[in-house]
C-alpha cells in the first residue's frame, strides 16, 4: 500500500495522469516526457497542498471562526502560525473510485457532520483526459436537512521547466486582485490596472512574490477564462482554463515552501470563492438541502510553432 493509497492512472495518447486515494489529489500529469503538473511520488508526503482538493472551503478562514444562521461555529485551526483554518476538511480522507475507464476516473467521499461544520455533503471528483488535455469536475451535494456554507477549489502546481519561476511568462485574465494582510486574509479589493499584479498581458514573473487571489475574470465566448504559463522563448506552455463555478483564482509562486520546492513551480488554484469567504460572504455558496454545486477547470498543454 502506498502512502497516498490507491493510484488511479489515466492515459490518452501521449498523456498520462494519476489521481490518488488520499484526498482525491492529482498526483501527476504529463505529455510524453514533458511534465505538466509538478506533483509528488506515490510514497511522498503531500506538502504545500500539492494537487489537493479544497472543500468545503478553499484558502483561509480567519481564526477558523464564522457565524452561520445565528450560530457561532469553530473549525480546527491548522495554519498555526497565522491562526487560520486552511483548505477545507477532505484533504486527508479516503476517496474511492466509483467509475473508472482508461482515460477517466470518478472518485467520491462523504463529508460527515462534525464540530465546526455540522453539515452533511457527498463530494465527487472526476478526472478525464481527451485530445485537448485534462478536465477536472468537482461536485458536492448537500444530503443533510439544513443549508450549508460551501466553497471549493484545487491546488495544482504547474511545472515551468528547469530553474525557478522568475523567467516564466504569466498571463492572468483578471481585472481585480485581493490585497491581504500578513495572515493571508483579505483587507481590500483593487483593480490590477497600473499595479504589479497586472498580468493581463504576458510578462515574466521576475522576483515578484505572489500568493494572490484574483477575480473579475475575463472570459472568452465559450465562458472560460484562461491563465497561461509559458516558457520564455514561447516554445511551450500550459493553459489552465477556468470554467463553471470558478469566480476566483489564486496564484502562488511558492516562496514560503521549503527547498527544493521554493519558486520551482507555480500553483494556479481555481476557486469558487475568495479567502475568508465564510466570514466575509465573498461569493460563498449557500448550498440548500438536496442542492448540488459544480466547479470545472482543466489543463491544456501546448507547443509553439
Amino acid at each position: 500500500m502506498h502512502r497516498t493509497g490507491a493510484q488511479f492512472r489515466l492515459t490518452c495518447g501521449p498523456q498520462t495522469a494519476v489521481a490518488v486515494e488520499l484526498g482525491g489529489a492529482l498526483r501527476h500529469y504529463a505529455v510524453a516526457e514533458r511534465l505538466v503538473v509538478d506533483g509528488f511520488d506515490a510514497d511522498d508526503p503531500i506538502e504545500g497542498g500539492r494537487g489537493q482538493l479544497l472543500l468545503p472551503w478553499p484558502n483561509r478562514i480567519g481564526n477558523g471562526r464564522y457565524r452561520w444562521q445565528g450560530r457561532e461555529l469553530q473549525l480546527p485551526v491548522n495554519e498555526i502560525e497565522h491562526a487560520n483554518a486552511i483548505h477545507g476538511l477532505l484533504r486527508w480522507t479516503s476517496w474511492q473510485a466509483v467509475e473508472q475507464a482508461d482515460s477517466r476516473v470518478a472518485l467520491a467521499t462523504t463529508l460527515w457532520p462534525q464540530p465546526g461544520y455540522p453539515f452533511h455533503l457527498v463530494a465527487r471528483a472526476e478526472y478525464a483526459l481527451d485530445r485537448q488535455g485534462l478536465t477536472v469536475t468537482l461536485t458536492a451535494r448537500n444530503v443533510g436537512d439544513t443549508p450549508a456554507p460551501y466553497g471549493v477549489g484545487q491546488h495544482p502546481y504547474l511545472a515551468v521547466g528547469p530553474g525557478t519561476v522568475d523567467d516564466t511568462l504569466l498571463t492572468v485574465p483578471a481585472l481585480t486582485w485581493l490585497q491581504t494582510d500578513d495572515r493571508g486574509l483579505p483587507v481590500a479589493t483593487e483593480p490590477v490596472s497600473g499595479t504589479s499584479h497586472d498580468f493581463g498581458a504576458p510578462r515574466p514573473i521576475g522576483p515578484q512574490w505572489l500568493d494572490t487571489a484574483f477575480t473579475d475574470l475575463r472570459r472568452a465566448a465559450d465562458g472560460r477564462a484562461v491563465v497561461r504559463l509559458a516558457e520564455p522563448s514561447g516554445a511551450y506552455g500550459t493553459d489552465l482554463w477556468l470554467g463553471e463555478g470558478v469566480d476566483f483564482v489564486q496564484v502562488f509562486t511558492g516562496d514560503t515552501l521549503p527547498e527544493p520546492h521554493r519558486r520551482r513551480s507555480v500553483a494556479v488554484e481555481p476557486m469558487s470563492c475568495g479567502p475568508d469567504a465564510f466570514r466575509c460572504d465573498t461569493a460563498r455558496v449557500r448550498l440548500e438541502p438536496g442542492a448540488q454545486h459544480t466547479l470545472q477547470w482543466g489543463l491544456a498543454p501546448w507547443r509553439g510553432q
